[in-house]
């Protein structure tokens, strides 16, 4: 197997220059936002949710924003929704409410991408435009040109933002969502399938037949000042909202309504020991020093294995990998640890690994693993309706 080692002691720049030359795209730098348990850790015990509720969805000034930017670290499990969810239990009501509410999403995006997988690259429930090519962000227009700004340098953005994005690129500008999606993916140091997908379907209207539309007026009230700036304040392409459209309903899925195989969503719901295990292999899908593999194994060095064919196929920022670089030179610090530039399904397939279950389409490449420890879910799927997030949660235990 062809597996080339990377040296973690360098700087995050010059390990991408050097060891991911044509697998990365855009500018070569770094978020704002650091990677690794320490981090995580350092931002949970920071976490102060005041006021959320009011304020989550602002977008400037940037020091009046109530979002937490935790999702990096929730996205990678270096903090799970359990963790999160727990330490926020005594916050004023009205606000835990509303931040449990999207730990709650993001757990229907992981329990709906589970249960149909790759089918969520296809129009939902209504007719969305998701094929047509074209780059559907007018940079000349401020807000815009901010907030893609933003998402290129940071690969971070608020959830307002990403709404607006999604909606001006399709809802607007009739460019398919697919194409969107993929390049918001690439730049996102939080981007998962599951939730990214699930957002545009969600905005464009394919999840529920109300596309959300994206005008002048939000960028004033969550914006104040920047439309003032805009070389198109007086010629604005958003002045008015878009045209409503009832778009056509899709043949039921009968996936969305029933789960005719709950155990494969779910995954293992206790330790499966199929050999003797000699090391520990981490997946992009949990990082943290809590992935149940890598607790229930203290003593075993711990593999990392960048999947070099994927990384040529996806062309992620450099966001991305710094922060995967970052989270691992962590890491490092408190347990013997190997990176490497390859295969993890062959590397897996030729090695006893212990591995933590992931609840994504790629995860069934992986074979003969040694040991497979269960996802740590905030709550386990059900077999019931996936259709809305209301009628899933509903059927929450």
């Amino acid at each position: 197997m062809d597996l080339t080692p990377i040296n973690l002691n360098r700087i995050e720049i010059e390990i991408i220059e050097q060891d991911f030359q044509g697998l990365y795209s855009g500018r070569l730098g770094l978020s704002s936002i650091p990677g690794g348990q320490s981090a995580a850790n350092k931002a949970l015990e920071n976490l102060d949710i005041t006021n959320y509720a009011n304020l989550r969805s602002e977008v400037l000034p940037r020091g009046k924003r109530g979002a937490t930017v935790l999702s990096p670290y929730i996205r990678h499990n270096i903090l799970t929704l359990s963790q999160v969810y727990q330490a926020v239990k005594g916050a004023p009501f009205r606000d835990l409410e509303k931040f449990r509410d999207e730990l709650y999403w993001q757990e229907y995006a992981r329990h709906l991408y589970a249960r149909i997988g790759t089918r969520l690259f296809e129009n939902l429930r209504f007719e969305a435009q998701s094929d047509a090519t074209g780059d559907g962000w007018n940079r000349e227009m401020l807000c815009i040109d901010e907030v893609v700004g933003e998402l290129e340098s940071d690969g971070w953005l608020v959830n307002q933002t990403r709404m607006w994005l999604s909606s001006h690129w399709s809802v607007r500008n009739y460019k398919g969502w697919l194409h969107g999606q993929e390049r918001m993916y690439r730049e996102l140091i939080d981007g998962s399938r599951a939730a990214n997908l699930l957002g545009w379907q969600w905005t464009v209207g394919a999840g529920t037949g109300k596309p959300y539309g994206f005008a002048r007026w939000q960028v004033e009230k969550r914006a104040p000042g920047l439309c003032n700036k805009c070389p198109l304040k007086l010629n604005c392409p958003i002045q008015e909202f878009p045209d409503e459209i009832t778009p056509r309903q899709l043949d039921k899925n009968p996936l969305l309504d029933a789960d005719p195989d709950l155990a494969r969503t779910t995954g293992p719901v206790a330790v499966v020991n199929n050999a003797n295990v000699k090391m520990v292999l981490l997946t992009i899908d949990s990082m943290g020093d809590s992935d149940p593999a890598l607790a229930a194994n203290p003593e075993l060095p711990v593999v990392f294995v960048f999947n070099q064919a994927a990384l040529s196929k996806l062309q992620l920022s450099s966001n991305r990998i710094g922060f995967y670089l970052q989270t691992l030179k962590d890491l490092a610090k408190r347990r013997e640890l190997q990176v490497y530039l390859g295969d993890p399904y062959l590397f897996a397939q030729e090695n006893s690994v212990a591995v933590t279950y992931a609840p994504v389409p790629s995860f069934a490449k992986f074979k003969n693993l040694a040991q497979i420890h269960p996802f740590p879910w905030l709550r386990k799927p059900h077999a019931g309706s996936v259709r809305s997030f209301s009628s899933w949660r509903q059927k929450l235990n």
